[in-house]
């Protein structure tokens, strides 16, 4: 009898288990910021984003870097680059995607290697949607992509080629320019490594390619993978307080490093 009593009491101290997929609060963010971005920057000749990424278990430091744009009046969208929780749990997808609504400008999130793990793929697509998506702005395309094939023991294509293959068309009379961005740049750990050249040669289908952007790596890079003249952005996490910011114009891009 006693024992009962205690497991009774055990039980009635968990309040949630951090895989059930129960969600609070908003969903399909991303659906819903990318038509606010379509719909405010569809004519703009320049647009300025910030891209960061990797803000796992970093809060204070996610909220500061919110603050941080928030006293800008030069930003008209952020992407995240992936890797919103640690562990794939359903209350760290929530408890980043509060931070992050706090944003004044509106913002996509892309999926990163540990949003795959347990059952974080499918908490990240009930709170912002579609692992593969794209949008426009400025006559810009966005194409991002989830390249985390590690996480799915190669047991579905990823990187998707299909969707990259069938991007290239979609919207053309849109759009001039296209930024490809994923969380996990060619030969990382968790690329499928067996396909990057192909890889490579589809981004590079893409009309008016300018660079491509990364997170994962927790640090700040630049670099021409390939040797071909298209450059991988890299940011890096939020436990060091610093994000990315490209203009792009008609004429060309610039690419700025900011601490906060």
């Amino acid at each position: 009898m006693i024992a009962s009593c205690i497991l009774l009491s055990s039980c009635e101290l968990i309040e949630y288990h951090p895989y059930d997929v129960k969600i609070t609060g908003e969903k399909d963010c991303n659906a819903k910021n990318i038509e606010k971005i379509e719909a405010l920057y569809k004519d703009n000749t320049t647009i300025r984003f910030v891209v960061m990424g990797d803000s796992q278990r970093w809060y204070d430091e996610t909220y500061d870097f919110v603050k941080a744009i928030n006293q800008r009046d030069d930003i008209d969208f952020v992407i995240h680059g992936g890797d919103l929780s640690d562990f794939g749990a359903t209350k760290e997808f929530i408890w980043q995607r509060d931070i992050m609504n706090r944003l004044g400008v509106p913002y996509v999130a892309l999926i990163g290697n540990h949003d795959c793990l347990g059952t974080g793929e499918e908490t990240f697509k009930a709170i912002y949607g579609e692992d593969n998506f794209s949008f426009i702005a400025g006559r810009v395309k966005f194409v991002c992509l989830n390249t985390n094939a590690l996480e799915y023991d190669y047991s579905r294509p990823v990187p998707d080629f299909e969707f990259i293959e069938a991007e290239t068309d979609a919207r053309a009379d849109e759009y001039d320019k296209t930024v490809i961005c994923m969380h996990a740049a060619p030969y990382s750990d968790v690329f499928n490594n067996n396909v990057v050249k192909y890889f490579q040669y589809a981004v590079k289908q893409h009309k008016g390619l300018q660079f491509c952007t990364v997170a994962h790596d927790h640090r700040v890079t630049t670099t021409d993978i390939f040797d071909d003249g298209v450059i991988y952005y890299g940011s890096t996490c939020m436990k060091d307080r610093c994000y990315l910011i490209f203009t792009i114009n008609a004429d060309n891009y610039e690419y700025e490093v900011v601490y906060y």
